[in-house]
């Protein structure tokens, strides 16, 4: 039942803290690697697609749109977008896929570039919607007076209802942590490289209760690239093809934080009801786990989103060890966005292709043929399986 589109080069810049690199530095290296992971020039691409376009709505969030992207590296397009209201910021990687099945392109280059770490002052925070700005307008008014205007707010209350309602604690999501920083250990890449223990992250200083410093993802900078290409295209590519076997992206809710009818789920259990419905595949099928980790509870949340434990069982199945190194179902193995860096799922996403091309070194699961990719929190959400033939 697999659409006709499959990932054929991933490539990631060198990413850091503070680098003071311009973004396209950072995306020129990200690119020149995915096409060289395909076995591609520059020549054979004829699509760009982004998330979510330039914007200025946040320090160093979105500084590259695709026209410029597009100039800088040369290439002449037949399709492009730029996605900033779809399902998540897997949207680019999505619409890519039904460009190529469709016929408006044969190999489409999906980029996200960051320089969050280096535009952040004291008085201009990253991710922080309409910072330096004098007026916010719609849901975002009504956190003003609650001085909730961060992300951490949001996810703070909504790990809250799910520590109420089902007992998880801290330790849960401090094995979360550990186990992601384990896996970084083995990544070169990773921006977190220290050894981090359970007294380490229930000793580090809160930030919006119950989670802590390491419940946080870290903003960096750097850039990630995905190539899509067609199936009939993919096969003439440097290396075996990652067939996107489905994706969904269902949305049920409200687009807000705090109104769903159960807190204890997100968007991600629409999108993943919806993508297990155009499969044949099963939970039990897959090998890694690539999981949106923009905080340490939407770990739990999408774990239960995808089937792999029931509704509430989350913190038995992480306490139980299966998603950590050696766990029969390992999450985000190359430190996920709190060991790794954050890159807003891309570098999720890359991880998994790494992982079923068989490359990830130390930190490799054996014998991976098939992955599962969710990214976004709160009501956003999109997923993807796809696997190696």
């Amino acid at each position: 039942m697999s659409i006709n589109a499959a990932i054929t080069g991933v490539g990631m810049s060198d990413i850091g803290r503070k680098t003071g690199r311009p973004a396209m530095l950072h995306l020129v290296e990200a690119a020149r690697r995915a096409l060289d992971s395909a076995g591609l020039t520059r020549t054979d691409i004829d699509g760009i697609c982004t998330y979510p376009g330039k914007a200025d709505n946040s320090p160093g969030m979105s500084p590259l749109g695709t026209g410029e992207v597009r100039n800088a590296l040369g290439l002449r397009t037949r399709w492009h977008s730029a996605i900033p209201d779809g399902p998540s910021q897997m949207a680019p990687i999505m619409v890519a896929a039904m460009a190529v099945a469709t016929g408006q392109a044969r190999h489409v280059l999906c980029f996200r570039a960051l320089t969050e770490s280096s535009s952040q002052t004291a008085a201009q925070r990253a991710s922080i919607p309409g910072s330096g700005r004098a007026r916010l307008g719609g849901w975002y008014s009504y956190l003003v007076p609650a001085n909730a205007m961060s992300a951490s707010n949001w996810a703070g209350w909504m790990a809250t209802r799910y520590f109420h309602e089902f007992g998880m604690t801290r330790e849960h999501l401090g094995m979360v942590a550990t186990g992601q920083r384990a896996f970084a250990r083995h990544n070169p890449a990773a921006v977190m490289q220290a050894p981090l223990t359970m007294e380490d992250y229930l000793g580090a200083r809160m930030i919006s209760s119950p989670l802590g410093l390491f419940d946080c993802d870290v903003p960096i900078d750097g850039a990630c690239v995905v190539i899509v290409s067609a199936a009939d295209a993919a096969r003439d590519c440097a290396r075996a093809p990652l067939t996107i076997e489905a994706m969904g992206s269902a949305l049920e809710s409200q687009e807000t934080w705090d109104q769903r009818a159960d807190l204890t789920t997100m968007g991600a259990h629409d999108a993943c009801a919806d993508l297990w419905s155009r499969t044949d595949m099963k939970p039990a099928d897959v090998d890694v786990l690539a999981l949106y980790d923009g905080f340490s509870i939407f770990v739990p949340y999408w774990l239960e989103a995808f089937g792999f434990c029931g509704h509430g069982e989350a913190k038995d199945f992480i306490a139980e060890g299966h998603i950590g190194p050696g766990g029969r179902y390992p999450v985000n193995t190359g430190g996920g966005q709190l060991s790794g860096g954050r890159l807003h799922g891309f570098g999720l996403l890359h991880e998994a292709c790494v992982q079923l091309w068989g490359e990830g070194g130390g930190r490799q699961v054996k014998d991976a043929k098939a992955a599962v990719c969710g990214m976004g929190g709160g009501f956003i959400a999109g997923s993807m399986l796809i696997r190696r033939d």
